[in-house]
């Protein structure tokens, strides 16, 4: 009985063949959009002390689109077949998200104080009348 609990929570001991990485279930892609709106709406989060609160509208926008746009760009990168492809996908996706969020409220901010930051004006991100979704870029990024 021991011996079978120890088993069970053994690190080296292959994981089963059903268990599937990527893509994410919907209820963890929801969990990460809360967490991104969450993250840009409460004032005291690392963002948000750096570069302002963000609506809660525009943040749910945001937060959606950050997050369907990095899904498209990991599943666009490749085969997710094993185990290890689909570990290596999900750490992609989360970089990508990470990143996404980070260009977002910079260029939020940027956009509120109309200065826009120099990033912005090499990459052309921000343009006048894109909505908060459209912020964001759309090309996935290099591995």
């Amino acid at each position: 009985m021991a011996q079978d609990n120890l088993e069970s929570t053994n690190p080296t001991k292959p994981l089963p063949a059903s268990l599937s990485i990527w893509p994410p279930t919907q209820r963890t892609r929801e969990a990460v959009v809360r967490r991104l709106v969450e993250t840009l709406t409460t004032p005291s989060s690392v963002l948000s002390k750096r570069y302002g609160v963000v609506p809660s509208p525009d943040a749910e926008s945001a937060a959606q689109s950050i997050e369907q746009e990095a899904v498209a760009a990991v599943s666009a990168d490749g085969s997710t077949d094993s185990v290890e492809e689909g570990i290596k996908a999900l750490q992609l996706y989360s970089k990508v998200v990470s990143e996404r969020l980070l260009n977002f409220a910079k260029s939020k901010a940027a956009k509120e104080s109309g200065m826009p930051s120099s990033k912005e004006e090499e990459s052309g991100e921000v343009k006048d009348g894109e909505d908060a979704g459209s912020v964001v870029k759309s090309e996935p990024p290099s591995a």
